[in-house]
């Protein structure tokens, strides 16, 4: 009869018991390393990315440019946010809401300028002088009722001129600050792409690192699993520690399997960030996570914030727009003035019988009673600016959060790295000593296997530090408004 149908029937009364006894009232918990165990099987098998916050939805799409090749490129993070920022759907869409908002300063500006046309004419023409009022006649004299036909031609430019209207001015001013708000709001956007690349990036460095670290583990696990198996045979060893040592292997294969497809799903996500051409392969570059940040204090961080964060220097200038609405809306009552007239040439031929003609009128205007439209308007624009100075004041709380946030997530993420760093080490000697105690008989596979789960949990630590280390960098940048010039300098290589 085979090893394995001999030892089975014992292998599963052996399961029974030990969940049995595990259940059992004053039962001991389990080893540290047994628990962590049956988690990895599933939970760490999975990405451990944190959730897309809310205000990168809308930047995980993209254009796709050009055309795949069938060899993958090479694409290191400057590279993937180089090509975020030209084919980044969220960022395209910024873009053109700019220029919508340009096109809205171009009209108000209109408002102010002077309106010139021009009119050429060729009237010909036959009049019943009775048709307007004329019935005289005279005696002995013959009136006609009929004049014409005759002709005449012309030709004269026609301007309409707004000499004052403060109305006007605050809205022409109120959209130059809302132009300059969309340019912001472009390069805060710019922001959020790099943000975006960034996770997404640093998501497939970490699938990669956790790719490697599980294949040495099942190569670590194959290991002992051959020597178990050698020392069966040898009769130095129990079946059951064959049968543990193979079923360490299996998981660590199926874990394999997961963090493999995952790897394979982040780049694709990668991709659609980017706008890499569908199907494109390409292969990426791990920036280095050691290169250490200059300190900066709370104080100098929140100035830098205030100083260069686009969402917020764009919320400025909306209220600033609110503001110059709200003076436009009072300014209706204000009386405006305008003039309009022609100037140009007309005769019975033009060149040869005609002569100048021209017109000039001025015209003020002032409301005398509007049925509350004017109130009614200022009304709105006062609700308007009072909203916009809510969202300053809120982005201003909002930005001390994030840069407070972001400097407590980069100081414990690098001191978890360090940890982390340490315990790898103290994992792989601890490793290599039950190695050593199961190759001379001393232990059993317990022993190693629990070692072995620990250096893995320890190395899926590490991995995990040193994402969460990059992000905090990534997170950092964003917060100052930096993300754009500074990503270079985070992750630039050692020399």
């Amino acid at each position: 009869m085979p090893f394995f149908q001999k030892t089975a029937p014992f292998v599963i009364s052996f399961a029974l018991a030990s969940a049995a006894y595990a259940q059992a009232p004053g039962a001991p918990a389990a080893p540290a390393s047994q628990t962590g165990m049956q988690a990895s099987s599933g939970a760490s098998s999975a990405s451990t990315a944190p959730q897309i916050p809310s205000s990168l939805q809308d930047f995980q799409a993209s254009v796709p440019q050009g055309t795949a090749s069938a060899t993958p490129i090479p694409l290191t993070i400057g590279d993937a946010i180089s090509r975020g920022l030209r084919a980044n759907l969220g960022l395209l869409t910024n873009e053109q809401s700019s220029r919508e908002i340009r096109a809205q300063r171009i009209r108000a500006l209109s408002a102010l300028l002077p309106k010139v046309t021009g009119q050429a004419n060729a009237v010909e023409q036959q009049i019943n002088l009775q048709t307007v009022g004329f019935l005289f006649s005279f005696p002995g004299a013959a009136v006609p009722k009929i004049i014409g036909p005759y002709g005449y031609q012309s030709v004269q430019a026609n301007a309409d001129v707004t000499l004052f209207d403060w109305s006007a001015i605050s809205q022409y001013r109120s959209a130059r600050e809302q132009t300059k708000a969309a340019a912001l709001d472009v390069k805060n956007a710019r922001d959020l792409v790099v943000l975006s690349v960034g996770y997404a990036y640093l998501q497939i460095i970490s699938d990669a690192a956790r790719i490697t670290a599980t294949q040495a583990e099942i190569d670590a696990d194959n290991a002992v699993y051959t020597n178990a198996l050698r020392r069966h045979d040898a009769g130095t060893a129990i079946g059951l520690d064959v049968l543990r040592s193979q079923v360490e292997l299996k998981q660590r294969q199926q874990q394999l399997v997961a963090v493999t497809n995952q790897f394979a799903k982040d780049k694709l996500t990668l991709g659609r960030v980017i706008g890499l051409p569908v199907g494109q392969d390409f292969t990426v570059a791990d920036p280095s996570p050691s290169v250490p940040l200059a300190t900066v204090s709370l104080e100098e961080a929140l100035r830098q914030a205030y100083e260069h964060r686009p969402d917020y220097q764009a919320a400025k200038a909306r209220v600033l727009a609110a503001e110059l609405m709200l003076r436009s809306a009072k300014a209706e009552r204000y009386p405006t003035l305008t003039a309009d007239g022609y100037y140009g040439d007309a005769g019975l031929h033009l060149f040869t019988n005609s002569h100048g003609v021209f017109n000039v009128t001025g015209s003020l205007k002032f409301n005398i009673f509007d049925g509350g439209r004017i109130k009614a308007d200022i009304l709105q624009q006062d609700a308007e600016l009072r909203n916009r100075r809510n969202e300053l004041e809120n982005l201003r709380g909002q930005i001390d959060f994030d840069v407070r946030g972001a400097l407590l997530d980069l100081n414990s993420a690098k001191a978890q790295l360090d940890v982390a760093q340490s315990n790898v080490q103290l994992a792989t000697e601890t490793v290599k000593q039950s190695r050593d105690r199961f190759a001379a008989g001393v232990t059993n596979t317990v022993e190693v296997v629990q070692a072995q789960q620990s250096l893995a949990d320890a190395n899926e630590n590490l991995i995990s530090a040193q994402y969460q280390y990059n992000v905090a960098k990534v997170s950092l940048a964003r917060a100052l408004g930096l993300a754009e010039q500074a990503i270079a300098t985070y992750f630039a290589k050692q020399p």
